[in-house]
């Protein structure tokens, strides 16, 4: 088994959280810091497409298949480009790693853009979105737990990633129950680590995302306390670095087309599509086939409605006092000719 680093990621100013990484994590970060992209320049002066596009992606939806289908690379090549792909556990040290410039590509879920924003000298632009998944994210409880309503988490210890969609979540269903965060005990703790919590009875509930939801439900004798469903929308956004998505649009419309193709692929075939995510998880095919069946599908570019929803999530937290200032979402638009 594989050593673990300690790893301090930051949500914004005042926001800190710890959290233990794998080391394969963090080796993909460092390889990152430490292998910048050298850009070429045309014969004109202006920049030329760059030797490689660094992309961020989690083990879990539409850009872990892209690189499993491999045909973006195909496309790339075709124009000199490489890509260079970085895993990720979760968002918030993914755009942490994009803000630092080590990153122009990331796919997360809907809050942790958010506090990347909230970060002094954010390099984040939005670039596309995908169809609602409310019921891919839930609060879960043991089967043989007492708590039947939300209200019943007050006083209770529940597990959350800090920064993550399940964290925009836990705080919305609070408020359904009219609950406060100081209602509740939370424990911040990465998805492999409170579903070990959980399991144990360590923590009372888990605010968790798919595929870690689909395969809790599968194994584990859980049951879900309340899912997105009525709370919110939990889209999966893909993010950018300002430089990025304004000097290279036609690498982007590339990329999006890479995640269309295979949204509607997906779509279409679940079975083939849970079998290969499962070679890559190997969390079983059910659990999979799970998490695809409550998906959405549809890719659209970044436009006003995405920043609607975006400002709603940031009005939120600034409320909740989880952002050191507002922020206007509205701000992070790409500027460059593909920009919609």
């Amino acid at each position: 088994m594989s050593k673990r680093m300690n790893h301090t990621f930051d949500l914004g100013d005042g926001i800190r959280g710890r959290s233990r990484l794998p080391a394969i994590y963090v080796a993909a970060l460092l390889g990152l810091l430490l292998a910048p992209v050298c850009r070429a320049q045309a014969a004109d002066g202006l920049p030329a497409r760059p030797a490689e596009v660094r992309i961020g992606y989690q083990k879990y939806g539409t850009l872990i298949l892209v690189k499993a289908r491999g045909q973006l690379e195909q496309r790339l090549k075709a124009l000199n480009v490489a890509v260079r792909w970085a895993e990720f556990s979760f968002g918030p040290p993914m755009l942490e790693a994009l803000n630092a410039g080590h990153l122009d590509i990331a796919a997360t879920g809907e809050t942790p853009p958010v506090f990347a924003l909230a970060a002094r000298g954010s390099k984040l632009a939005y670039v596309g979105y995908e169809e609602p998944s409310p019921e891919g994210e839930a609060v879960l409880v043991r089967k043989d737990s007492d708590i039947s309503r939300l209200e019943d988490l007050k006083g209770r210890k529940v597990a959350v990633s800090r920064g993550s969609n399940a964290h925009y979540l836990l705080i919305k269903a609070l408020e359904s129950a009219h609950l406060g965060w100081k209602d509740i005990q939370p424990v911040y703790l990465l998805p492999a680590e409170a579903r070990a919590a959980f399991a144990t009875g360590a923590v009372d509930a888990w605010a968790v995302w798919d595929f870690h939801l689909a395969a809790a439900q599968e194994s584990l004798p859980a049951r879900v306390l309340a899912d997105g469903k009525g709370l919110v929308a939990n889209h999966e956004i893909y993010t950018s670095s300002r430089d990025f998505a304004d000097r290279y649009p036609e690498l982007t419309r590339i990329l999006l087309d890479e995640i269309g193709d295979v949204d509607t692929w997906v779509h279409g075939h679940p079975d083939e599509a849970a079998e290969l995510l499962d070679r890559q998880l190997n969390v079983g095919k059910p659990a999979l086939k799970r998490a695809l069946s409550r998906r959405g599908y549809g890719l659209h570019p970044a436009d006003a409605a995405l920043a609607s929803a975006q400002q709603a999530v940031a009005d939120t937290l600034h409320g909740q006092g989880l952002l050191p200032r507002p922020i206007r979402v509205a701000d992070a638009a790409p500027h460059g000719d593909g920009a919609k």
